[in-house]
């Protein structure tokens, strides 16, 4: 990306705007940071507000929380290996994670980090080593689908869930973190039959789009988040704290001090934007669903159609001739 955005700047160079001509770019050639781990998180995100509903915590059996949730993943690239960091890191299990060539599966859930870095250093995860906590690798890359799970997230490609493993699908729950990993049929038999609630891919893996949004943002203002005012932040809540231990005659400890007037890094705001963004998008589709009794899938779509339309009616551009 840094290389389109360089050749189209040689070809522009009078636009001040250059750097916005392309997202997903190293931090320095314009980037933002948290742009890499930002599908990831926006499963995570996804999904934590999804388990506050209480028609989905009762779908999933009382489950209203990451924590002791047993996740699977498919596929251990960027998007995948993000996601467990976060699910793993706020309490979740991952018990299994499958790969191109192989899947592995623990019941007391898997080292995620100890993963990425053998799948890293060895290209494979077929050797990864047991080391005598349960770890079982499993030949066939796909059965790693039908493994008795709260969550399933495929994260790899298209079409891996199809009429002909459907029936053997055991989650409550399926994040599409990949782009069209179910196919229609299967996605009516899981849907209508099954009872699973899929979290559509339009919504789920939106994170890096709209991470990429900000970068966008960022190349047109000419300055990274954070720049203008962290360092005000940061100083106001000092005065704040200061007034504070005047009128209780008491000094807060030095670390409590400092993590109460600590002003956000870039990757913090840009984490924040994320979080808010995916949780409106959720409530809006959670909304949706009640209002027309339908999936979240479908929601999704009446969702996004309908802001389409809205703008384009408001806009006057009904009546522009096409």
């Amino acid at each position: 990306m840094a290389w389109i955005c360089d050749t189209y700047r040689q070809f522009h160079s009078a636009d001040v705007d250059g750097l916005a001509s392309v997202t997903g770019k190293p931090v320095n050639q314009g980037g933002v940071r948290g742009r890499t781990e930002a599908t990831g998180l926006g499963v995570y995100y996804g999904v934590r507000e999804f388990l506050k509903f209480k028609e989905v915590q009762a779908r999933l059996g009382g489950l209203d929380s990451i924590n002791n949730l047993r996740v699977v993943i498919q596929g251990y690239g960027n998007v995948g290996s993000w996601a467990a960091h976060f699910f793993a890191k706020h309490g979740a299990k991952i018990i299994g994670i499958g790969e191109r060539d192989c899947a592995l599966y623990n019941p007391d859930g898997l080292d995620v980090k100890a993963v990425g870095d053998h799948l890293h250093s060895h290209g494979t995860l077929i050797d990864f080593p047991n080391n005598g906590n349960h770890t079982t690798v499993m030949k066939e890359p796909l059965s790693v689908l039908e493994l008795d799970c709260d969550l399933l997230i495929p994260a790899a490609m298209e079409h891996q869930i199809t009429a002909k493993n459907m029936t053997r699908i055991r989650a409550k729950m399926i994040a599409e973190a990949a782009n069209g990993p179910i196919t229609p049929a299967a996605d009516e038999y899981l849907t209508r039959q099954k009872g699973v609630l899929i979290l559509p891919d339009m919504l789920m893996n939106a994170g890096g789009v709209v991470v990429s949004y900000f970068e966008w943002l960022k190349n047109l203002s000419h300055v990274r988040f954070g720049r203008m005012n962290k360092r005000w932040e940061e100083s106001s809540k000092a005065n704040l704290l200061d007034i504070i231990e005047q009128l209780f005659g008491k000094k807060l400890d030095a670390k409590v001090r400092n993590l109460a007037t600590y002003g956000p890094e870039e990757h913090q705001i840009v984490y924040s934007g994320l979080e808010d963004t995916m949780m409106m998008a959720c409530q809006e589709v959670r909304k949706a669903a009640i209002e027309h009794n339908t999936d979240y899938r479908t929601a999704a779509m009446l969702v996004s159609i309908s802001k389409v339309a809205s703008v384009t009616d408001t806009a006057g551009m009904i009546f522009m001739k096409g």
